[in-house]
């Protein structure tokens, strides 16, 4: 009889570890709390992603990326498809300049150009020692600030990793969020040195290929694809089925899963699942609840990742020429609302609409900052129209459509220490049949998942051999 592994979480990693360890001959159950898969993924029935809008194309070997490898396992390449325009903008001054190259992460290399940027406080002398002791995690933000100086940080570091975190530079742990470049921190004795050599050194974005890829009608559709071929391999896929409790049993375990209400339909009614192994592809917050009787101390050291939440509003416009970027970043000192915007029609080739009129999407909400989403929808749309207008240069008209999606929770917020904590979660952990997966542990976006979920499947392959 075939083994049978539970994947708890339906998103892009949950998604990813089933169809790794379908394809392997494990039996497979999927159970996803909420109504529907994909997680943070989510595109209309127009194709416009409403969450997750790309991907990495390569990893920083130069190798396709997991979502990537994904795409092709699926049979969606001919579905695959790059920005029109590579160049992004700052908005800065009151100005909408070039975001400058020779940066990793907004940290800058010595031939990043900072005319107009930031002021450089230059105490990134060579000391004759490592930046970094071996091994010793810090602050993006505490370590640039003391060798570059503050306005670098507000002005690059914090824009840039706010667009991926929506959290602050220094409360992020340099090891979780630029681990190439911590990696040399331990060796090279500058920071721009050590910038320099991680820019040189990655193949992720190679001179004349692109660098960031989507799908035409939306990333919801390697969702469905995932789905379908789960489908077709006999995977059991239940969805608004929380799982209240997991727990060992014997060589394996039992999850206590569905409503304990006595009126909750069939399809969700409380009832047990027995596995020999199980995948945890959640939050941390839901991952830590489902260890507390697993493992107390693993159960811990996954509880204290806090996360941002980020609200995107978009907008169709008519009548407004965009300038030919992706679109921009604006740090928080700036006096806008909004953090980010994305040119959606001018980046998207296939967004781009016959009648001219434009589609672009804005970002709201820094970590800590609650009050910006608790507005009304209505608000959001006038603050975030407003700043377009200010940015563009122009009284914007009213939209011809605009829609407000809040991702509640939605961003991990990785503190100086959580590589290790992780490490020491998964060590507690590493005697059972469990694997850790997702953006809770090994990093956001769709390739991080994916990468992260195939080496939780391949440790359940690996214990399933021994």
């Amino acid at each position: 009889m075939s083994r049978h592994t539970v994947v708890v979480g339906g998103g892009v990693a949950g998604l990813a570890a089933a169809l790794r360890l379908s394809g392997a001959g494990h039996r497979v159950t999927v159970v996803e709390q909420s109504a529907r898969l994909g997680g943070r993924i989510s595109t209309r029935p127009d194709g416009v992603d409403t969450g997750a809008e790309q991907f990495l194309m390569r990893d920083q070997a130069g190798g396709p990326s997991g979502a990537k490898r994904l795409v092709d396992e699926l049979g969606l390449g001919d579905r695959l498809v790059h920005p029109a325009v590579s160049r992004a903008g700052l908005w800065l001054g009151g100005e909408l300049r070039p975001l400058p190259g020779g940066t990793v992460m907004g940290v800058p290399g010595p031939q990043a150009a900072l005319d107009g940027i930031a002021r450089l406080d230059d105490h990134d002398a060579d000391r004759g020692v490592p930046v970094l002791p071996a091994g010793e995690d810090r602050s993006v933000g505490a370590l640039v600030r003391e060798r570059l100086g503050g306005e670098i940080v507000t002005h690059l570091v914090d824009p840039l990793l706010g667009g991926v975190y929506a959290g602050s530079a220094d409360g992020l742990s340099l090891a979780a969020t630029v681990p190439a470049l911590h990696r040399l921190l331990g060796t090279e004795h500058t920071l721009r040195g050590a910038v320099a050599l991680t820019a040189a050194a990655s193949r992720a974005h190679q001179p004349g290929s692109p660098v960031f890829g989507t799908l035409r009608g939306g990333l919801g559709g390697l969702v469905d694809a995932a789905a379908a071929e789960l489908a077709r391999r006999g995977v059991d896929v239940l969805t608004g089925v929380p799982v209240r409790m997991l727990a060992r049993h014997g060589d394996g375990w039992t999850l206590s899963v569905g409503a304990a209400a006595p009126d909750a339909p069939d399809s969700v009614r409380a009832r047990q699942i027995e596995c020999d192994a199980v995948v945890l592809a959640v939050p941390a917050r839901p991952a830590s609840r489902l260890l507390r009787d697993v493992s107390p101390d693993a159960a811990a050291l996954v509880g204290v990742l806090d996360y941002a939440s980020v609200g995107l509003v978009t907008l169709a416009l008519a009548g407004v020429e965009l300038p030919p970027l992706t679109g921009f970043l604006v740090p928080a000192d700036q006096g806008l609302t909004i953090k980010a915007a994305t040119f959606f029609s001018t980046k998207w080739a296939h967004h781009a609409r016959p009648d001219g009129r434009v589609l672009l999407r804005a970002s709201v909400g820094r970590y800590g900052e609650q009050a910006v989403l608790q507005r009304p929808d209505a608000e959001l749309v006038r603050a975030v129209l407003a700043d377009l207008g200010t940015v563009l240069g122009t009284a914007l008209p009213a939209p011809v459509a605009a829609e407000v999606t809040r991702w509640g929770g939605g961003l991990p917020q990785y503190a100086p220490g959580h590589v290790d904590r992780v490490g020491q979660a998964r060590t507690l952990l590493a005697g059972l049949p469990l694997a850790l997966a997702g953006a809770a542990f090994d990093g956001v976006g769709i390739p991080a998942c994916v990468a992260s979920a195939e080496q939780a499947a391949d440790r359940i392959l690996e214990g399933s051999r021994t």
